[in-house]
């Protein structure tokens, strides 16, 4: 345990800031495995809903700086290429 009265501040925070993130990164994963499976199952219809929602909850995850812009990208990048891949 630290000693330093700055380094049990930062301990402490960066558990506040872990507890805040955990659920915001934890929805974000499952809208993006919503979408896979949907497009394993080749349900067009739904997996391009579940994409608009997964979208959103990865910009929101962006937006509050759980994770980098160009993951985000990314991320928004792969799932649309698979469900785009089901249209074609």
């Amino acid at each position: 345990m630290a000693n330093i009265k700055s380094a049990i501040k930062r301990i402490r925070v960066n558990a506040d800031s872990r507890a805040q993130n955990a659920p915001v990164k934890s929805d974000m994963r499952t809208h993006i495995k919503r979408v896979e499976v949907l497009v394993s199952e080749n349900n067009v219809e739904e997996a391009k809903v579940a994409l608009n929602n997964a979208i959103k909850k990865i910009d929101k995850a962006v937006q509050k700086g759980i994770i980098h812009r160009n993951n985000g990208d990314r991320q928004k990048s792969r799932l649309t290429k698979k469900v785009n891949a089901l249209s074609a």
